[in-house]
């Protein structure tokens, strides 16, 4: 039985009444959709968007929305696949379209297929709003949090389209509920759809999965540098635990966690204190290399020998490079590590895991010669190791799968590449597929009948997306390796642990969510009944024109400019020599942070950006955004103090101090509007070819002499009815315009007169 839909290809999607269900109710209201992987959370979508495409206007759009560019292209293949629309209009979205190509192809598509951050870019360059933009897919809505496009993208079509609608999809929303209801607040969603695979509708879908793992032992040879890793390691234990940020020096108790504590302790510490005394600053150093060290001994225990070979071939590497750290460079000082390193490259043992893989995959293909693989490893070191091992297995036929960044000489996949990978892996050309954690997410592989995981991890999310790759359409299995007596067994029984208490919580999830987004409509009913008669200040910033400012190349990422858009501000990229961002001819302004100002105190490029900003602007400002300016290193209050003292008196530049991004952006927002509509200022870079009037040149020229505001410069060329004029008055003359005392004449004619002496 198949799914009848306007839209939707006959005889193609099997009729399953739970996804229709959950569509019908998600068609009313903003959903999030929480359906383990391999039910079909995609098919609901589908379903949504037939209804829109009959519903909805011709120019409205749909947007489904995807994290990595391999999920978003098999999202585009489904749709073409099962959808009745020219497949013309279904367009795929990625960082290597063009801009302008991008712009194009949203203005003539019916259904854009994208990752987020290439929307956002374009919402922010305004090559495209969202007006005209009906219904949008967060897939993965779990990582609506936080600064991640999916959270700008939602408050900008929240802004840009009144009615708009939202389905949200995951398969595991993790089990924090105060984590999903800011997904559920981000994304504007106000309802919830969750299924579990023991709801009486789902259970005749679910296929058994047979879940086990396999223990191996440590090879004999690998104790010998263990003994000595923990030595090294145990010995700034002793440290880190006199200096009293740790509790315990027992190597055998101590864990990454413990140590990244320790370190929170002690930056902590270091930014109390007014001046720190030495020994905090070794305990960072001694800590950091704790933290080398005890992953390190992780290394060798859970992924063998060529996998540590290569960490501490990083470590080498980067010591003798400039500007390294002091815990790199004593770590490959230190007499023990280089005995444990040179023992390591003298062994031709690799670790016995990488030998059950090949008995497992060896088998798997011996009983089913068809069979689909998968073989998860967390590191991609280990990702070369296991392909290379494979190649003497008859009738294995393995590829790497990793994203998309270069690391020193292993170059990534380009999503071409990614894409076709894929593809083969479907069609038997290749039936091992080696991936690292880019194909956890949504990868639509239904005829995998085996997952191997190289080690465990302690993520119940991820554990889940692993697991979901088998057991679609079939029975599936997961084997999940271990080496007896490390931190494998430790992140084993944490993730079943997290699993278990997950699905505890999704059952209570229904209700709580339920109580909360019915408890959370009252109180906006509520508001709005009481607001409906008063004025909001967005309802005045609607009415006026927009702002412009112009924002380096190099802050355009940034949290702020997110801001500014939202704000609705036109925001536009340029390359700025002098500054972060120009409000108009006269006022340039340089954002830095609370850590950048004192690491360019540190470094001595603070005065000199300072002087370049004086000398560009008329009217420069210095927005210090962020708190604990005083407590953040290791640096004299009085010199602080001093540095501010500078800036304002010596170089005449107010510093305005801002709490974060929202507020920097408010700022700036504040200080734009008043120059662009009350002044009537052009935002105009010095020095660039802009397309200003003469008059408009002529008073940017004037605005740029010593203490000459906009109006002053008015009054100037009103005065004097040329700029050659006031090129030749004298200081009396200069004094007879409204405005112009004796020092400002005095400093105009000055700079007028004076020799140019080159420096």
């Amino acid at each position: 039985m198949y799914i009848k839909y306007d839209f939707i290809t006959p005889n193609s999607v099997e009729f399953r009444e739970y996804q229709i269900n959950i569509a019908d109710s998600s068609s009313q209201e903003n959903t999030l959709l929480v359906l383990p992987t391999g039910l079909g959370k995609t098919v609901v979508a589908l379903i949504l968007m037939a209804k829109k495409l009959k519903n909805e206007s011709e120019n409205d759009k749909i947007l489904f929305l995807a994290p990595t560019k391999p999920l978003v292209i098999q999202h585009a293949q489904f749709l073409k696949q099962f959808l009745t629309i020219d497949e013309e209009s279904i367009v795929v979205f990625t960082g290597e379209i063009s801009p302008e190509e991008r712009k194009e192809l949203w203005s003539k598509s019916k259904i854009i297929v994208s990752t987020p951050q290439v929307i956002e870019n374009d919402l922010l360059s305004k090559r495209l709003d969202l007006k005209d933009t009906s219904f949008i897919v967060f897939d993965e809505a779990h990582h609506a949090v936080g600064k991640y496009s999916y959270v700008f993208i939602s408050e900008m079509y929240g802004k840009q389209r009144e009615n708009g609608h939202v389905l949200g999809m995951t398969a595991s929303p993790g089990s924090d509920v105060s984590k999903i209801m800011d997904v559920c607040e981000n994304l504007d969603i106000n309802h919830i759809e969750i299924r579990t695979k023991y709801d009486q509708d789902v259970r005749p879908y679910v296929h058994e999965m047979k879940i086990s793992w396999k223990e191996v032992s440590l090879p004999r040879d690998f104790s010998y540098t263990i003994q000595i890793l923990r030595k090294v390691l145990s010995e700034r234990l002793k440290i880190l635990k006199n200096v009293g940020v740790i509790d315990s020096s027992s190597v055998a108790s101590i864990t990454r966690t413990k140590l990244l504590d320790a370190q929170k302790r002690i930056q902590g510490e270091i930014r109390s204190r007014v001046n720190p005394p030495k020994v905090l600053f070794k305990a960072a150093s001694i800590q950091s290399e704790a933290l080398k060290i005890h992953y390190a001994i992780e290394l060798l225990q859970t992924q063998g020998v060529n996998a540590l070979k290569n960490y501490f071939q990083r470590i080498g590497k980067e010591a003798s490079s400039k500007g390294s750290s002091k815990s790199s460079r004593a770590i490959m000082a230190d007499n023990n590590i280089l005995e444990a390193v040179a023992y390591v490259k003298s062994l031709n043992i690799e670790h016995p895991k990488l030998q059950e893989i090949v008995k497992i995959v060896k088998n798997q293909l011996d009983e089913k010669p068809d069979s689909r693989i998968i073989v998860f490893t967390h590191y991609r070191d280990t990702s070369s190791y296991v392909v290379k091992i494979l190649e003497d297995v008859e009738n294995a036929r393995s590829v790497r799968f990793i994203g998309q960044a270069s690391r020193d000489k292993d170059k990534g996949l380009t999503q071409k590449q990614q894409a076709e990978v894929i593809k083969k892996f479907k069609g038997g050309e290749y039936n091992v597929l080696i991936a690292t954690s880019v194909a956890e997410e949504g990868l639509d592989i239904p005829s995998t009948e085996l997952v191997v995981f190289y080690e465990p991890i302690p993520s119940e999310i991820r554990n889940i997306q692993r697991r979901g790759r088998t057991g679609r359409k079939m029975t599936g299995n997961v084997i999940i390796l271990i080496t007896k007596g490390t931190s494998d067994e430790g992140y084993y029984w944490a993730s079943k642990r997290r699993e278990k208490r997950m699905r505890t919580e999704l059952e209570m999830l229904r209700s709580k969510l339920s109580k909360k987004f019915s408890e959370g409509k009252s109180i906006y009913e509520k508001r709005i009944r009481e607001t409906s008669d008063q004025k909001t200040l967005m309802d005045y910033q609607k009415k006026d024109a927009q702002v412009k400012i112009i924002v380096d190349n190099r802050e355009y990422r940034s949290q702020v400019i997110r801001n500014l858009a939202v704000n609705g501000v036109s925001v536009e990229p340029q390359q700025l020599d002098v500054g972060d961002y120009v409000l108009s001819s006269r006022i340039g302004v340089e954002r830095k942070s609370v850590d950048d100002f004192l690491n360019s105190l540190i470094d001595g490029k603070l005065f000199s950006q300072i002087s370049r900003l004086r000398d560009a602007y008329s009217r420069p400002v210095l927005i210090l955004e962020g708190e604990g300016i005083l407590t953040k290193r290791n640096i004299s209050h009085n010199a602080i103090f001093g540095s501010f003292v500078s800036i304002v008196v010596d170089f005449g530049i107010p510093i305005l101090t801002t709490k974060d991004s929202i507020e920097t952006a408010d700022l700036l927002q504040v200080m734009a509007k008043r120059e662009q509509r009350k002044d009537k200022k052009s935002v105009a870079i010095r020095g660039e070819k802009t397309s200003m009037s003469i008059r408009e040149r002529q008073q940017f020229v004037v605005e740029g002499f010593p203490n000459v505001s906009s109006v002053i410069a008015k009054r100037l060329l009103d005065h004097f009815g040329s700029l050659r004029a006031i090129v030749i008055a004298s200081e009396e003359e200069l004094q007879e315009v409204n405005g112009v005392g004796k020092r400002i004449a005095s400093e105009i004619f000055e700079l007028l007169n004076v020799r140019y002496v080159e420096e």
